[in-house]
């Protein structure tokens, strides 16, 4: 069983998989919520694979139920469960490191792919890919205070400045200053959540 926690809001309800950072989807009740991440499986398992794990089946565990707030609403998994402040072995945060990273590469595999003009939504609204990398890089910025860094975004063109970057994220996360407000395993869902649910956005409007 892969346990999982629900983050329920007003409008909005996430369902995320604990012990896989990233994997996490929303939708307006707790069922359509669990339906969608058992739908995201298999874009996940390709996360997984590139950080060299296999994702077990797919049978989830309800283990936590936590008020959301407007941040669930607005569409970010933005509460803390109790379990994610149990501290962390040394292999343990590794593992959330290597799928942090496996999300980067995703990410960026997805990005590199896509034109730069992606198709529109229904109401003609939705980001171009590179202003899609530039708003991945930024929130990563803020995503940094939390792990108690000082980090400028890097251009998205900056390939030495990104790798920089994620590397002071990526060590962070296996050993968090006492600056750190955000546990890693929070901090680790929160960064893969967004690279990936913005991955899987330009898939979705670069098919035809």
């Amino acid at each position: 069983m892969i346990p999982v926690y629900l983050e329920v809001g007003a409008k909005r309800v996430f369902a995320c998989a604990f012990d896989w950072p990233g994997w996490c989807r929303a939708a307006r009740d707790e069922e359509r919520a669990l339906e969608a991440l058992q739908s995201a499986a298999p874009r996940y398992a390709v996360v997984a694979g590139e950080a060299g794990f296999k994702l077990p089946a797919t049978d989830f565990d309800v283990v936590e139920r936590l008020p959301g707030s407007a941040t669930t609403d607005f569409g970010a998994p933005g509460a803390i469960p109790q379990r994610d402040s149990e501290p962390l072995e040394p292999t343990q945060a590794q593992r959330l490191a290597k799928l942090v990273q496996a999300a980067w590469t995703v990410f960026d595999r997805v990005a590199a792919a896509a034109p730069s003009e992606l198709r529109k939504g229904p109401r003609g609204g939705g980001r171009d890919r590179d202003k899609i990398v530039a708003h991945v890089l930024d929130a990563e910025g803020a995503y940094a205070g939390g792990l108690g860094l000082r980090l400028r975004p890097p251009a998205g063109t900056d390939a030495a400045a990104i790798g920089d970057f994620r590397t002071a994220l990526l060590d962070a996360l296996r050993r968090p200053p006492p600056e750190a407000k955000w546990p890693p395993r929070y901090a680790a869902r929160r960064i893969a959540w967004h690279a990936l649910d913005h991955a899987w956005e330009i898939e979705d409007r670069t098919e035809s």
